[in-house]
């Protein structure tokens, strides 16, 4: 359950993250286009990224987050998750400015530049980056949970456990690891 529920929150925020670096250039270029027909196809191009990727990317994110936490609380503990939800929180009031500024746009009650949207272009993309070397690297996760989830027993531990040479004997290929205590002794199916 908590793969794919990681497999639809990495594909929320694709479809967000994505789609809002797109609009903000799609508008960038609207800012200099002074052809009506066109004016108003990239405004109809805009809104649909919005309407159709943008804000369900987001919603899929932010449902699918509150289910992985939810999954493992202990998760709330950890530093670099405040870190992240408070750079998700950037990046939601950041697409507000934009949506909301893109529709008075199309209406013609403000006018945008090019530069205006191409600094928003780099600040979610600097919010994103931020955000996956949070998540990557969770440069001040608790000491306990760090030494855990790095631990030889874990997918995604050690990485010297994972060699053959470094495995004990007896033991099989990491993803068999369940039948085999560190000591290198088979346990059966009810000693696992």
């Amino acid at each position: 359950m908590v793969a794919w529920t990681l497999v639809f929150h990495i594909m929320g925020l694709v479809f967000w993250v994505g789609s809002l670096l797109v609009v903000t250039h799609i508008l960038a270029v609207h800012t200099d286009e002074t052809s009506p027909e066109i004016r108003a196809t990239l405004g109809r191009l805009e809104t649909r990224l919005f309407k159709g990727l943008t804000h369900p990317g987001a919603a899929l994110m932010v449902i699918t987050g509150t289910l992985l936490v939810a999954q493992d609380p202990e998760y709330l503990r950890e530093h670099w998750l405040h870190a992240k939800l408070l750079l998700v929180l950037v990046l939601i009031v950041l697409d507000l400015r934009l949506y909301l500024r893109t529709v008075a746009f199309q209406a013609g009650k403000i006018e945008l530049t090019r530069g205006e949207c191409m600094t928003m272009h780099g600040a979610i993309a600097l919010v994103f980056s931020c955000i996956l070397i949070l998540v990557l690297l969770k440069p001040f996760g608790l000491p306990q949970r760090r030494t855990q989830l790095m631990a030889p027993g874990r997918p995604g531990g050690s990485a010297a456990w994972r060699t053959p040479a470094a495995r004990p004997a007896g033991c099989p290929p990491p993803l068999m690891r369940a039948s085999c205590n560190p000591k290198g002794k088979r346990l059966s199916n009810k000693q696992s």
